[in-house]
């Protein structure tokens, strides 16, 4: 039992083997397509659809693989396909899409009938991308202009008030009216019942508030 089993095994082995040494895998080409593969491509995805893209490309008889085949009908080949012209309109559409879908290529294209998601991709990193940045930076120096003059228009207008204040202050310093009572006033001779003085005071008085009424508007 013990023999028959280990010739069995030993048969099986030698069977993999065999076919392992049989077994090429298909090399696929990498390289540009050329139009006579276009062409069969073209024709079975007429027949078959546009699936299975594997089974694709084995009916056309192409050296390659799936994926090559599922790009090249996507990006390339589609008859509802547009290529190259991109207007102002989708151009508007694809800035707004990438603000709210970043990179995610397909989606935007979703959005966009007959445009493929390289083309987007090559459009956004060859032209959009650039064309933000240097908006970008256009804003940035504008807006260090704009600040650098009303910082130098607010520096103007304060120095214009201290200027005002300074003149007012010194305006004020010469009109303050100093005078000792005692020696303005005589009251030698003045009785209890005799105010002259006090209306020689009012007087005084609302001179001085006339002239800081003058200051104040002024």
């Amino acid at each position: 039992m013990a023999s028959s089993t280990d010739k069995s095994i030993k048969k099986e082995v030698s069977r993999l083997e065999a076919k392992n040494k049989n077994y090429t895998k298909k090399e696929v080409s990498k390289g540009a397509w050329t139009a006579e593969e276009d062409r069969k491509l073209a024709e079975v995805i007429e027949i078959h659809g546009a699936k299975r893209w594997k089974k694709i490309a084995d009916k056309a008889g192409l050296d390659r693989c799936g994926k090559s085949c599922r790009l090249r009908w996507l990006n390339y080949l589609r008859p509802n396909i547009k290529r190259g012209n991109i207007s102002a309109q989708e151009e508007d559409l694809i800035l707004r899409l990438h603000k709210l879908l970043g990179n995610r290529w397909s989606l935007i294209a979703g959005r966009l009938p007959g445009r493929t998601d390289n083309e987007i991709k090559n459009y956004w990193n060859s032209h959009l991308s650039k064309k933000i940045k240097q908006e970008k930076q256009r804003a940035t120096a504008t807006g260090e202009g704009c600040n650098a003059q009303e910082n130098k228009m607010e520096e103007k207008v304060n120095v214009e008030l201290r200027e005002e204040e300074n003149s007012a202050g010194g305006v004020a310093d010469s009109d303050k009216i100093k005078f000792d009572a005692d020696e303005f006033f005589d009251f030698s001779n003045e009785s209890a019942l005799n105010l002259e003085w006090i209306s020689k005071f009012l007087e005084l008085d609302q001179d001085f508030n006339v002239i800081q009424d003058n200051n104040m508007a002024s």
